[in-house]
C-alpha cells in the first residue's frame, strides 16, 4: 500500500532524513519509534507532501506520489493527522468533520457521521460544541475522525496518544484496532511504548533521521537491548 525507498529531506542546509526505507502493506498497522527530534514526525510529512523530499521515492497504492502536492495526495486516499491536530476551533464539530467529508471510494466502505460515531461515541455527544470547547483528548478523537471522514485506505497518525489521558488512550487504541480490522493501513509516528506495542504488528526505530531498527512489534518488545538502545527503556 505505502512504499517508501531512500527518501532524503532536509529543513535549510541541515540533513532531516538520510536515505529511509519503509513500507506498509494493506489493513497493516506500522510504528515510527524513536526519541524526540528523531525525524518521525518529519517522515510522515515527507510523505503526506508537506515537506518536499530531495532524494527517494514515495509510492502509494502503486503510484509514485513523492513530486504531488499534500491536496493531490490526500485525494488519491492517503489520510494525515498531524501531531498538533489542526482541527477548527471556531467550528462545530459536525462542521469539522464535514470539511474532511470526499466521495467514496472503491473497495473502501464509505465513513459516515454514524460510523465515526460508532468508533468514537463521546463525539456523538459533542456535534454542536465548537472544536475549542472541548478536550484535548476529544479534540484527537475528532482530528482522526475528519480524517477517515475523506475516506482514506491509509492513515498516517503523529504521536496520537501524545498528551492523553489513559482513559482515551484506551479508547484511540481501541479505534486503531477497529480500522485494522476495517482494512485501513496505518502509520503512525509514537514514543509511548505501550500504546505501539497494542496496535502495531511491525517497527521502525528512526535515529538522527537513519533507520537503525526494523521487524516485527513483537520481536522489538521481546528484545530490552534494542529497546535500551533506541529509546533508553529498560
Amino acid at each position: 500500500m505505502l512504499e517508501v525507498s531512500e527518501l532524503c529531506a532536509w529543513y535549510g542546509r541541515a540533513q532531516a532524513l538520510h536515505a529511509l526505507s519503509l513500507s506498509v502493506a494493506d489493513a497493516e498497522t506500522v510504528v515510527l519509534l524513536g526519541r524526540n527530534g528523531a525525524g518521525k514526525s518529519t517522515t510522515l510529512k515527507a510523505i503526506a507532501g508537506l515537506l518536499r523530499p530531495v532524494r527517494g521515492e514515495v509510492r502509494f497504492a502503486g503510484r509514485r506520489i513523492d513530486a504531488l502536492a499534500s491536496w493531490r495526495i490526500a485525494r488519491l486516499g492517503l489520510g494525515y493527522v498531524p501531531e498538533e491536530r489542526r482541527i477548527f476551533t471556531d467550528l462545530t464539530v459536525l462542521e469539522n468533520l464535514r470539511v474532511g467529508l470526499q466521495r467514496a471510494r472503491d473497495g473502501v466502505s464509505p465513513w459516515t457521521f454514524e460510523r465515526v460515531v460508532a468508533l468514537f461515541p463521546n463525539l456523538g455527544e459533542l456535534f454542536g460544541r465548537r472544536g475549542g470547547e472541548i478536550s484535548g483528548g476529544e479534540q484527537q478523537m475528532l482530528a482522526i475522525a475528519r480524517t477517515l471522514m475523506g475516506n482514506p485506505s491509509t492513515i498516517l497518525l503523529d504521536e496520537p496518544s501524545e498528551g492523553l489521558a489513559p482513559v482515551i488512550v484506551g479508547q484511540v487504541i481501541a479505534a486503531l484496532r477497529e480500522l485494522k480490522r476495517d482494512g485501513v493501513a496505518v502509520l503512525l509516528s509514537e514514543q509511548n511504548f505501550r500504546f505501539a506495542e497494542a496496535v502495531a504488528d511491525r517497527a521502525y526505530v528512526i535515529e538522527s533521521g537513519q533507520l537503525r531498527y526494523a521487524g516485527t512489534m513483537a520481536a522489538f518488545a521481546r528484545d530490552p537491548g534494542a529497546r535500551a538502545r533506541y529509546l533508553g527503556l529498560e
